[in-house]
């Protein structure tokens, strides 16, 4: 095979035109890009919630902010509340920044866990700039430090928009299903695509973004999938939108219900609300029933009941084809990671991107990075199942009792010991958000890093008391996101 030429993204939604806009940006002087698919092909688009490292992307992108925002009708997110995780009534908060201040030998929620044992009254979340923003409703870029902060957005307007950036960078737009692929004999390697107009469009590297049908990564190469639904049993979820009955507020909502949970997104015109559920525990008419009836705003559009599958395919990159999105895996949107792993793979695809033609190494080491970075992604999100301490029902109860990946018992067991959270191999999540999550849901370590006891009792108490100052000082001085979103 001869140099990467003329790249075929199959496609479209979120995932084609992320990739298209970003080979675009990066690569466009130098290959053709194509983008096929069509419009009557409906995407899933069940979260329209997203973390801070997007940002990255946009960068690359050369967006500007405020534009991107009004286009998208976006909002700001600092964080994810959580409801009811650990038991009913209770809540916690998983901001993006750091919580507090940290030593180099020990974080933050260490000297929160010594100050406890001597009376500190304050949930962890009071020592969090971003949580306590949340919780006042308010946001600003003009403070320091700055708040760590996503966004909240609609999903088919940034296909939209990413859509115009890409054709202004020169991608070819091709509207059409794909009916039949031709496959070189030897080699194995994909030679072109049929649409049903009869037309053949011929390329040297397949970028597939079908979604779960995985056009060409499983229907045409027959790639394997790893099913993960003995740890992530939800394989289903109804999703709304409703009218906003109150200011939006900068975080995502999520809230544990009988056999599953519920988000809500708040945008600048709408509201986006969606049941995660096992069709195991609760029928598909019972969860539309127990959505329809925690909502906080009129519903504008019909409940749409979406089926999914949680896992990976056995590798993302075979021959010259390359899976982007729902076709090379999928987790649930708990953690709005969805999008974060579709740019990742993007951005991954363009440093290893073939230099003369595909070399086997690389493809090798482009599937163990993108094997590695979605399995911890998803220890991450069975962890908020596993330490639950509900009893109320068979779902709660069975998530408990059930086997877990060994990294993810050796981390519960390391935080149990002496709350000690780890970050391996510079994975996505860090200790401040492995933290969160165990502490939050209930869980309880048996001590803390003796390098807290540096301090002095007195000195503790002024290192809380001066934190939560200094987090209290911004948040008064700031504005209601609301006024923030209308000056931006």
């Amino acid at each position: 095979m001869s140099r990467v030429r003329r790249v075929i993204i199959v496609g479209g939604g979120t995932a084609g035109w992320m990739a298209a806009s970003g080979l675009a940006k990066s690569l466009g002087a130098t290959i053709d890009i194509v983008r096929v698919g069509s419009d009557d092909i409906g995407t899933v688009g069940v979260g329209e919630a997203v973390i801070p490292l997007i940002k990255s992307f946009h960068a690359l992108l050369e967006l500007k902010e405020n534009e991107f925002l009004r286009a998208v009708n976006g909002t700001i997110k600092l964080g994810i509340e959580f409801e009811n995780w650990a038991r009913l009534g209770d809540s916690y908060f998983h901001p993006f920044g750091e919580t507090g201040v940290e030593a180099w030998a020990a974080q933050f929620h260490h000297y929160w866990l010594k100050a406890r044992r001597q009376g500190e009254m304050q949930a962890l979340r009071n020592f969090s700039l971003e949580a306590s923003m949340a919780q006042a409703g308010k946001f600003t870029l003009d403070s320091q430090p700055q708040p760590q902060y996503a966004y909240h957005f609609d999903a088919s307007l940034y296909a939209k928009f990413l859509r115009s950036l890409s054709e202004g960078q020169g991608v070819h737009r091709l509207e059409g299903k794909v009916v039949d692929v031709k496959v070189h004999g030897e080699t194995g390697f994909i030679q072109s695509i049929q649409l049903e107009s009869g037309e053949q469009i011929e390329g040297d590297l397949f970028i597939d973004c079908s979604g779960f049908r995985g056009l060409l990564i499983q229907q045409v190469l027959k790639t394997d999938w790893q099913d993960w639904s003995h740890w992530l049993r939800n394989n289903s979820a109804v999703a709304v939108q409703t009218e906003s009955v109150s200011p939006p507020a900068p975080y995502t909502r999520s809230t544990a219900r009988a056999s599953g949970w519920q988000w809500r997104i708040p945008l600048q015109n709408r509201v986006g609300n969606g049941l995660v559920y096992s069709s195991e525990y609760i029928s598909d008419d019972e969860a539309k029933k127990a959505l329809l009836g925690n909502l906080e705003g009129k519903p504008i559009n019909e409940p749409r009941i979406i089926k999914f599958r949680t896992g990976r395919r056995s590798q993302q990159w075979v021959r010259n084809c390359v899976a982007v999105g729902l076709s090379s895996g999928f987790l649930e949107p708990l953690e709005s990671t969805s999008i974060h792993l579709i740019q990742n793979s993007i951005l991954r695809l363009v440093r290893m991107f073939p230099a003369v033609e595909i070399d086997p190494v690389e493809v090798k080491q482009f599937n163990n990075e993108t094997t590695a970075e979605i399995e911890q992604i998803r220890d991450f999100i069975i962890l908020h199942y596993k330490i639950n301490q509900r009893s109320d029902s068979k779902y709660w109860i069975d998530c408990r009792e059930m086997a877990i990946p060994e990294p993810l018992a050796h981390k519960i067991a390391l935080f149990e010991s002496n709350a000690r959270a780890v970050r391996e191999n510079n994975e996505m999540f860090r200790e401040r958000s492995w933290a969160a999550v165990m502490l939050g849901q209930g869980l309880q370590p048996k001590g803390y890093h003796p390098f807290v006891d540096n301090l002095s009792d007195q000195q503790l108490r002024g290192l809380m008391a001066q934190v939560r100052t200094n987090v209290s000082r911004i948040v008064d001085a700031s504005p209601s996101h609301q006024e923030f979103l209308a000056r931006y």
